[in-house]
C-alpha cells in the first residue's frame, strides 16, 4: 500500500477506497460471457421445433384412427318381465280371541292341528259365569211373580171400579168415590206394564249370561289348520277394548296368496291373469307358478318409495311353502315369439364427431376437442376415455350405427319391447345377422 494512503489511513478522517477497488467488488464494467446468448438462443429454437413437430405431425401419420366394437342383430322370442318382492299369506287366515274376561282351564289344540269349524280349541273357568246364570234366572223368577201379582191388583181395581159407575149411574155413589175407584184402575194398569218390562230386563239378562256361560269355550270357526297358539292353561286372560288373540287359523294351505310390491315404475305393465314365478330361499333351485288375480289401487310409501300391491294365487298341494316365506316373483308382462332384437348399446352409442361427447372430467364439447387453448395439445379423438350418448329422435325413432364403406352410417329405427338387455326393432333397414356398433375400444396407455 502507498505511503500516502497509509498516511491517510492514521488520519482520523474517513477515506473512501479507490473507485476500481469498487467496480471489481461489485462486478461494473465486467464484460458478459458470450456463451450466455447462445444458450437462451438455443433454448428458443428448440421450443419452436417442438411445436411445429406437434402441428404437423399428425396431418402426416400420427396415432391410429379409433376403433369401434360391433355386436350382431339377432332374431329370436323376447320375453318382458317386472321383478318385486313379497310374502306368502293363507288365502284366510283367520285370528280367534277371547270374548270374555277369565281364567283359561284347558287347552285342547297345539301347533300344526288340524281342526273343524265348531271344534272346541280352548275352554275357560265356568264357576262365576254358572253363578251369574243363576241368578239371572232367579231374577226372572221374581218379575214374572210381580207380574202376576200386578196382574191380579189390576183385575181387582177393573171390577171395583165397574161396580162405582154402576152405583154412580143410580145414585148410590160420589163423584169422589168414582174418580178414586177409576184412578186406582189406571195405577194397576201401570203396574202391571212395569212388571211386565222386568220381565224382559230379567230376561235378556239372562240370556246374556247364558251366552257368556257358551262363550267360555273358544270354538274354531273355520276348519283348517292352527298355524299358532297363544295361550296356556292357567292364563288369566282379560278381554277390555281388543279383544286378546289366542289362536291363529289358516282354512287351507294347498291354496295361498303372494302379495308383492310392485314399483310404481313397473305397475302401468301389471295385469290381472298374468303368468309369473318365484322363488323362495328355502328352494333356492326350484321355480314356482303364479297367476295375477289383483292389482291394487291402494299406494304404498315407505323412504319416499311408491309402490302397489299385486296379489297372485299359488298352488302348494305339496305344502312345501309357508306361510311368512319371503319371495322374489318374475312377472312376464309382455312376450314376443319372433322379434329382430338389438342391444341396447348400440341405441345409446353414437361415434365421435356424429354425437354429443362427455369426457371423462365433466367437460363437454365437439367430440374430441377439449376447450380452450388445448385443444392444440390434445390427442386425437377416440384415444382418450369418452361416453358417448344419444336421444330419441322425433316419434320415438332412434339410431344404430354400421359401418358402410370405412365410414360410421346412421340407420334409423322404430323400437318396440325391451327387456334391459336387448331391443324389439319394429321397422328399420336393420336386419339379423348384421353388424351394429356398441362402442370403442379405449386407447392403451
Amino acid at each position: 500500500m502507498p505511503d500516502t494512503y497509509r498516511e491517510q489511513m492514521n488520519d482520523s478522517t474517513p477515506i473512501a477506497p479507490p473507485a476500481d477497488d469498487v467496480a471489481k467488488t461489485i462486478g461494473l464494467g465486467q464484460a458478459k460471457p458470450k456463451f450466455a446468448f447462445k444458450i437462451n438462443k438455443w433454448w428458443i429454437v428448440g421450443a419452436v421445433v417442438v411445436i411445429a413437430g406437434i402441428l404437423f405431425a399428425r396431418p402426416f401419420g400420427g396415432p391410429p384412427g379409433p376403433k369401434f366394437l360391433f355386436a350382431d342383430v339377432t332374431q329370436g322370442g323376447l320375453t318382458v318381465t317386472v321383478t318385486a318382492t313379497g310374502q306368502l299369506q293363507p288365502r284366510n287366515q283367520v285370528d280367534v280371541g277371547a270374548e270374555i274376561s277369565g281364567q283359561i282351564d284347558r287347552v285342547d289344540v297345539d301347533f300344526n292341528d288340524r281342526v273343524t269349524q265348531g271344534q272346541v280349541l280352548a275352554a275357560m273357568d265356568t264357576d262365576n259365569l254358572k253363578a251369574k246364570v243363576l241368578q239371572a234366572r232367579a231374577s226372572l223368577a221374581s218379575a214374572k211373580a210381580k207380574l202376576e201379582e200386578a196382574r191380579a191388583t189390576a183385575l181387582e181395581a177393573r171390577t171395583k171400579a165397574g161396580r162405582v159407575r154402576e152405583l154412580s149411574t143410580r145414585g148410590n155413589a160420589s163423584k169422589q168415590e168414582l174418580d178414586a175407584a177409576e184412578a186406582a184402575e189406571s195405577r194397576s194398569k201401570a203396574t202391571v206394564a212395569s212388571a211386565e218390562a222386568q220381565v224382559a230386563v230379567s230376561d235378556a239378562n239372562l240370556a246374556i249370561d247364558e251366552t257368556n256361560l257358551s262363550r267360555a269355550e273358544i270354538k274354531s270357526p273355520i276348519s283348517g289348520i292352527v298355524l299358532s297358539r297363544k295361550v296356556e292353561p292357567g292364563q288369566v286372560v282379560a278381554a277390555t277394548f281388543q279383544t286378546p288373540v289366542l289362536f291363529s287359523l289358516a282354512e287351507d294351505l294347498t291354496v295361498m296368496e303372494l302379495i308383492v310390491d310392485v314399483d310404481e315404475a313397473d305397475i302401468g305393465q301389471v295385469k290381472d291373469k298374468q303368468e309369473a314365478t318365484f322363488t323362495v330361499d328355502a328352494f333356492p333351485d326350484r321355480q314356482f307358478p303364479a297367476t295375477i288375480t289383483q292389482v291394487r289401487f291402494a299406494p304404498k310409501s315407505a323412504e319416499g318409495v311408491v309402490t302397489y300391491q299385486a296379489v297372485l294365487a299359488v298352488e302348494n298341494n305339496d305344502l312345501l311353502l309357508r306361510p311368512g316365506m319371503t319371495a322374489t316373483a318374475v312377472i312376464t308382462t309382455a312376450t314376443r315369439g319372433d322379434a329382430t332384437l338389438v342391444p341396447n348399446a348400440a341405441l345409446r352409442f353414437a361415434p365421435p364427431g356424429f354425437g354429443k361427447t362427455v369426457t371423462t372430467d365433466g367437460a363437454s364439447g365437439p367430440p374430441g376437442q377439449p376447450p380452450g387453448l388445448f385443444r392444440l395439445f390434445a390427442p386425437p379423438a377416440g384415444m382418450g376415455q369418452t361416453t358417448t350418448t344419444q336421444s330419441k329422435l322425433k316419434g320415438g325413432t332412434q339410431q344404430v350405427w354400421i359401418m358402410d364403406g370405412g365410414q360410421p352410417r346412421p340407420i334409423e329405427v322404430n323400437v318396440g319391447l325391451s327387456d334391459g338387455q336387448v331391443t324389439e326393432v319394429v321397422t328399420g333397414e336393420i336386419k339379423p345377422g348384421q353388424s351394429v356398433m356398441v362402442g370403442m375400444e379405449r386407447a392403451a396407455r
